[in-house]
């Protein structure tokens, strides 16, 4: 942005209002976790199935608005936001009802965790933590890169359809969590 800013660029609304619209995602999400706690509700399935709705507008978007071809059109600012109020549901998420040992939001906090601990095992340094903790990223790591492969590759042949499969696959553990 304060690049953008610098070289009198005027497409930066979309990118100045996105910590704005995450920050305010992550308070309702939070918020709404409350309210559906003090009602004996499962929080999480609520909260991912409203992160698996965010992702299928923002799917849908583009034929009510057309495509993205600025930064601050209309698409981009629908879609982008919608997306980003998803990630803010999962943010919250990751730190309130599904929080673990290994978080699905901080890849690279995951990936440098994994390089210390397989570098402690490769030089033996491991501890049973360090083994365990690699045990249990290594699977999420894998994920991860192939589901970026994946995106890349979806995305490339599907455009925005290709978001079909993240709300598919959120919608599927909406339903299997259990409070």
């Amino acid at each position: 942005i304060g690049a953008d800013v610098v070289n009198r660029h005027i497409d930066i609304l979309t990118k100045s209002l996105a910590l704005p619209v995450f920050i305010v995602s992550v308070m309702l999400a939070n918020q709404a976790e409350v309210a559906l706690r003090r009602r004996a509700m499962n929080a999480a399935r609520w909260l991912l199935g409203t992160e698996a709705l965010l992702i299928a507008v923002a799917t849908l978007a583009p034929r009510w608005t057309g495509p993205p071809q600025q930064p601050d059109d209309l698409a981009s600012i629908a879609i982008g936001f919608l997306l980003i109020a998803a990630v803010g549901v999962q943010n919250a998420l990751m730190r309130t009802s599904l929080a673990g040992p290994v978080q699905t939001t901080v890849m690279t906090g995951n990936v440098t965790q994994l390089t210390i601990d397989l570098l402690a095992r490769a030089t033996g340094r491991a501890d049973a933590a360090s083994q365990a903790r690699a045990a249990a990223m290594a699977p999420v790591f894998a994920a991860f890169a192939l589901g970026s492969a994946l995106g890349a590759a979806g995305y490339a042949w599907l455009r925005f359809d290709c978001l079909w499969l993240a709300c598919a696959l959120v919608a599927v553990a909406a339903f299997m969590t259990q409070e």
